[in-house]
């Protein structure tokens, strides 16, 4: 086991850079979910060898960093982020030595690798919570979680009116050992997941030996799930949803800046440029820069792109950076990953949507060459805003959001907590394809696929798309290349004027970029084409198109 907190070399450079210029400000991070990676024993799960195996994909598609979900030890009532044991593998994705060996591996190919770390919440088969539901009311062990009395006649009411993410309270009330009903525990998410209590010191305690372990074996950082809710309001008073979810008593709370502060002094111990990157989805924006400050986070990821309209982007874009740059820190464009529709079906879907993802008896989902253009077309906008630029796995093939998935095939706790009302996540999630021809489309060594995957992905296969200029994995090697390039990422956009409002015109340095987001053609200025998401005709852009031009 390795224990070193010696930076590795990545591309070429080793240690800290003049401050403002550190490899995360700009990077390209790539976000894999191991479930749906690549499958290297066979069971139709993604694990940690497969991972490995593939790396050097992501090396030539030309990435900086990569993300990884939840691979810790986990019953996996929630795809892994209901965690069981913070500091070891599960058997499931491998073993402790499968980690190193990714983690040696990918920082040989000048990649970096953050990881997830789940605080807010851990699964009900953490030794701790099992511990917890032996022990009395009153005890310390009840008192790392929040567990409370119930209201009403013989405290068969919740505590409070909060309601799950998933769906349904966000209470269960627990069977004493003696057959009582007893108190009640919180989840903001699913039953299994009950919330940590971080008013306590002993919580506090456990996390930063949680960080010191990862960071003692090499990785570059965290990502941080459900970083807004890990304090709540004193009291834990009712929400009036007419408030706003964004200022529930579980959201954006001023105690979790003290947390973080407090892992940004552990985190400066390490070199190398460690990073903390927030999962912070609170509104409006300027709340989620207090994320990222100077001496808490270095990144929040930032949900833009959720409109094909130039001017609310463009709105949109200079508030981000207006905003993220008042405390130091570069925005993050994140377009999709693995809690939503896939961003080759998300932008052009037309008919109301069942809320929490999308299947057979949702309106308006197009077909997918309809489809294709504004998902390539969002990809150029993306890389080339400076910042640093998140790409989920998949989206790269240009994968849509798979809405055929049998009922009886689905697995996300949303699904079942709402009664099927609401689909869930699991359409962004199937296993994605490397061989056109090969059994499960090469995501492991034979047909097994946790979730069935659609014929389209044969299209769609890596293999197939590296023999093709035109293809859309061919259009992020050469986006990401270029953009590495030219510089966008610690470029400064300004805005071009003269054209249609339909059209979103900027340029970032020596780059003039354009996006078509109307009806009609544009003719463009004159220029030299750097890179175009679809062929040009007559230098006209047609509709959902973009191009990168010299400026």
């Amino acid at each position: 086991m390795s224990t070193s907190t010696e930076p590795a070399v990545i591309h070429g450079r080793a240690g800290a850079q003049n401050p403002g210029e550190e490899w995360w400000r700009s990077a390209v991070i790539y976000q894999i979910y191991p479930r749906s990676f690549a499958d290297q024993n066979g069971d139709g799960i993604g694990d940690l060898p497969g991972i490995t195996a593939r790396l050097d994909a992501l090396q030539e598609l030309g990435v900086d960093a990569l993300w990884l979900s939840p691979f810790y030890v986990s019953p996996q009532r929630d795809g892994g982020y209901d965690v069981a044991d913070y500091c070891d593998v599960d058997p499931l994705f491998g073993t402790i030595a499968d980690f190193d060996e990714l983690l040696a591996a990918a920082h040989a190919r000048g990649m970096r690798l953050i990881v997830d770390i789940v605080p807010n919440h851990s699964s009900v088969e953490h030794p701790w919570f099992r511990e917890a539901l032996a022990a009395p009311s009153g005890s310390a062990a009840r008192a790392r979680y929040i567990f409370r009395e119930g209201r009403g006649i013989d405290g068969n009411e919740p505590p409070n009116n909060w309601q799950s993410c998933f769906g349904g309270p966000a209470w269960t009330r627990l069977t004493e050992p003696d057959g009582r009903p007893g108190q009640w525990y919180l989840h903001l998410f699913d039953s299994s997941q009950p919330d940590f209590d971080w008013t306590k010191e002993e919580v506090r305690t456990e996390f930063r030996r949680i960080l010191r372990f990862w960071l003692d074996r090499g990785v570059d950082g965290f990502r941080i799930d459900v970083a807004s809710s890990m304090a709540k309001a004193d009291g834990l008073p009712d929400f009036d949803p007419l408030v706003g979810e964004d200022y529930a008593p579980y959201t954006g709370q001023p105690g979790v800046h003290e947390i973080f502060r407090d892992w940004r002094r552990l985190l400066d111990e390490y070199p190398g440029e460690r990073v903390f990157v927030a999962e912070a989805w609170v509104k409006p924006l300027h709340r989620r820069a207090d994320w990222v400050r100077p001496d808490e986070l270095h990144q929040a990821f930032n949900d833009l792109f959720n409109e094909w309209d130039a001017p609310t982007l463009q709105h949109a874009i200079d508030s981000t950076i207006a905003v993220f740059s008042s405390v130091g820190a570069p925005a993050s464009w994140v377009a999709s990953n693995h809690d939503s529709i896939r961003q080759a079906t998300q932008f052009s879907l037309t008919g109301p949507q069942r809320p929490g993802g999308i299947g057979p008896s949702s309106t308006g989902v197009p077909r997918y060459d309809d489809c294709l253009p504004r998902a390539r077309a969002l990809a150029l906008l993306t890389l080339a805003l400076p910042g640093s630029a998140y790409i989920y796995q998949g989206e790269e093939l240009g994968l849509p959001e798979v809405t055929e998935l049998p009922d009886a095939a689905r697995q996300d706790p949303t699904f079942f907590r709402t009664g099927g009302e609401q689909y869930g996540r699991d359409g962004c999630r199937v296993p994605i394809p490397w061989e056109a021809d090969a059994p499960g489309y090469g995501f492991g060594p034979n047909a097994a696929a946790w979730l069935p995957q659609p014929p389209i992905w044969a299209r769609l296969a890596r293999d197939r798309q590296n023999r093709d200029q035109g293809s859309t994995l061919t259009l992020y090697r050469q986006a990401i290349a270029l953009r590495r390039a030219q510089g966008l990422g610690s470029g400064t956009l300004s805005w071009l004027p003269g054209l249609p409002p339909e059209v979103l015109a900027f340029q970032n340095g020596d780059t003039r970029v354009y996006i078509n987001m109307g009806t009609d053609p544009v003719l463009l200025p004159a220029g030299s084409v750097l890179l175009a998401s679809s062929t040009l005709h007559d230098n006209t852009l047609a509709p959902d198109t973009a191009v990168w031009m010299h400026a």
